[in-house]
């Protein structure tokens, strides 16, 4: 049976929810207290143990959250850049800002299983892989990214830079966004000396 839509109030509270849980798992990380989640959403605590049951319920609930919201950048960025090597520089930028990655290295630390059990957090990474490719084929296509890196070279770079900064040598780790663009103009076509390896999968 397909799972009924919420009413308007509750659509709210779950909104405010996640919201706040975004938030506070990105300050707090992933063992926050429950309470200062409902704190912040300003709702009861009764309020969000209905929705959800426990801490596992609601961290699904933000990874799901988090992917759609990459899905949305991604679409957002194919449609509306001047080109595809504009779209996909700005789309990674935008996945490596430190705010959102504060709530990426959070999550990254659990098991990618608590995020891939659920189907529709499968669909959604796999959707978001494969608009990230398309964006990746169309600069190379059109000249404007070197033709010897890859999607997962892309992946690898956003793991590093918003999911695990920590591994990040300290001077690179006090100016992120400048060690950003400068890797980010170094997959820009037009570079006399070819990569050496393959590039990493997707």
């Amino acid at each position: 049976m397909p799972e009924q839509p919420l009413r308007a109030d509750a659509r709210r509270n779950f909104d405010k929810i996640i919201k706040a849980a975004c938030a506070v798992v990105a300050e707090r990380g992933t063992g926050a207290p429950m309470e200062l989640i409902a704190r912040r959403a300003g709702v009861g605590v009764g309020t969000l143990y209905r929705r959800f049951p426990d801490r596992g319920a609601l961290i699904a609930a933000i990874g799901d959250h988090y992917i759609h919201e990459l899905v949305d950048a991604a679409r957002k960025a194919a449609e509306t850049g001047p080109d595809a090597w504009t779209a996909l520089r700005s789309l990674v930028i935008w996945c490596a800002d430190p705010g959102r990655g504060a709530l990426a290295t959070a999550l990254a630390d659990l098991d990618t299983e608590t995020f891939l059990a659920t189907p529709e957090f499968a669909r959604s990474r796999e959707e978001w892989l494969e608009l990230l490719d398309g964006l990746v084929r169309d600069a190379q296509a059109e000249g404007a990214m070197r033709a010897d890196a890859g999607t997962g070279d892309i992946v690898l770079l956003l793991n590093v830079f918003a999911c695990h900064p920590a591994e990040l040598p300290a001077q690179v780790a006090a100016q992120p966004a400048r060690f950003l663009h400068l890797m980010l103009d170094g997959l820009r076509a037009g570079g006399t000396t070819e990569l050496p390896g393959e590039p990493a999968p997707p």
